[in-house]
């Protein structure tokens, strides 16, 4: 079992805290919300730091300005994370 949980606003999700019990659940868990995210058209996921764990899965750190333009723009956008 593994999983995560975070918040989401228009076209932007957050990630707070990813967890597991069985190895590699998590991993499993991130992959799966990347597939809905991308499925529903939200353009940010913001992981709130990079790490190796997360860089084997293309995460990257980008300016703030950049961020803060990439933030305004999902936000405005009409996402459902359900369906």
């Amino acid at each position: 079992m593994g999983g995560l949980y975070g918040v989401h606003l228009g076209g932007a999700f957050f990630g707070e805290s990813m967890f597991h019990r069985e190895t590699d659940a998590s991993k499993v868990a991130l992959v799966s919300l990347v597939d809905r995210l991308r499925r529903r058209n939200f353009t940010l996921l913001d992981t709130q730091w990079t790490n190796n764990h997360l860089e084997q899965f293309g995460v990257t750190e980008i300016p703030r300005d950049e961020y803060l333009v990439r933030l305004r723009q999902a936000v405005g956008k009409d996402c459902r994370f359900a369906e």
